[in-house]
């Protein structure tokens, strides 16, 4: 499906920019502990990127309900998990970071989905 490989796209795009603005935008405005946060939202949001791109190819070769679920689970995390760490970063309201787990099953739920597809269509 078209619309994964578009949705990767634009979240590589956000994350090379999110990461470049921590490094460069970031540095010395907020503390240590809240740019390693910021860091970590943007490798997790650029992993499953990737997620994302894998499952918009194999959706063009293989019709799959729970493959389509799978990669709107890794959309839905990165929102929630990597949204909300971004967030939290600069903002240090705590009720996001309470927030980032659910996102983190999301991200969990992607996978099983994706590996439960591979394993009954591939």
């Amino acid at each position: 499906m078209k619309l994964f490989l578009v949705l990767g796209a634009i979240n590589g795009f956000l994350a090379v920019a999110l990461g470049a603005f921590g490094a460069h935008g970031l540095e010395g405005k907020i503390s240590e502990k809240a740019l390693g946060t910021w860091e970590k939202a943007v490798n997790y949001q650029m992993f499953h990127t990737m997620a994302l791109i894998a499952v918009g190819l194999l959706l063009a070769k293989i019709q799959s309900g729970s493959l389509m679920w799978g990669g709107w689970m890794f959309f839905i995390g990165i929102i929630l998990f990597s949204g909300t760490l971004y967030i939290y970063s600069v903002s240090g309201i705590k009720t996001f970071a309470m927030i980032t787990p659910i996102g983190g099953v999301a991200f969990l739920i992607g996978w099983v989905l994706l590996g439960y597809a591979g394993m009954k269509f591939l």
